[in-house]
């Protein structure tokens, strides 16, 4: 599983405004031992809009996407969600109830537009003006502005993906590799990542000691503990001098 953000408008591309939302989501996320794999920043550019959802939809990856979700001829989210995903474009009973109840007559005839979602899609509440937003298979979609943005964000978190938290605390093992070169273990690198994807790794040659290596494993405990044992039986069988660090 990975999690990725779509970051959406021109003003972000042009400088006008600063992203505030990547450094919040992915604090978001380390608080549930989540961490954040990709991010894309789009102008409001239809054709780059449904490529990249056409792109990302078919993925098992959990997405959201800030901005582009409001009734405004620039804001077209909700329309490109509907074409990348093959569905129409209706308005949502329940969005159309909230919506009325927040602007009465009000709400005719633009804000209203608002509650056109792609078909059979599930309403995202907002907290602050109660025009939802809407999810798509793993794909959330909220507005651009924070203050909506963010409890949103957590709340399909905590609604959708609770299964997937860990909070249990990462743990890194160390090992000092004596008389041997970083270019030797590349292919073993490749081999102990694909066979552990849950574990990251670091590879420090020593600027003082020619042919020295600190070597580290880092990741949940039990992910570290499997890649660090494989990592041990590689060093025996290739007669590497290796002394593990406390």
């Amino acid at each position: 599983m990975k999690i990725g953000l779509i970051l959406i408008g021109d003003e972000l591309l042009s400088g006008l405004r600063q992203d505030k939302h990547m450094a919040t989501i992915i604090g978001f996320l380390k608080a549930r031992g989540l961490q954040l794999a990709w991010m894309r920043m789009i102008g409001d550019d239809w054709d780059l809009l449904v490529q990249t959802l056409r792109e990302t939809l078919p993925s098992k990856d959990i997405v959201f996407s800030f901005g582009g979700i409001g009734a405004t001829p620039d804001d077209l989210t909700r329309q490109a969600a509907a074409a990348a995903s093959g569905r129409q474009l209706l308005r949502h009973p329940q969005a159309v109830a909230l919506i009325e109840s927040r602007f009465g007559e009000g709400a005719y005839p633009n804000r209203i537009r608002m509650s056109e979602l792609p078909d059979g899609c599930t309403l995202i509440p907002n907290p602050v003006n109660q025009i939802p937003g809407f999810k798509i298979a793993n794909h959330h979609f909220v507005p651009g502005f924070p203050d909506m943005a963010w409890p949103m964000t957590e709340w399909a978190l905590d609604t959708f993906y609770p299964q997937y938290f860990d909070t249990s605390p990462e743990v890194e093992r160390r090992w000092l590799l004596r008389e041997v070169q970083e270019s030797e273990l590349i292919p073993m690198m490749e081999e102990l990542l694909q066979t552990f994807p849950d574990v990251r790794l670091s590879s420090l040659p020593s600027t003082a000691t020619r042919r020295q290596i600190d070597f580290g494993l880092k990741g949940k405990a039990a992910a570290v503990q499997r890649a660090a044992k494989w990592f041990e039986t590689w060093v025996f069988a290739n007669h590497v001098n290796c002394e593990r660090l406390p």
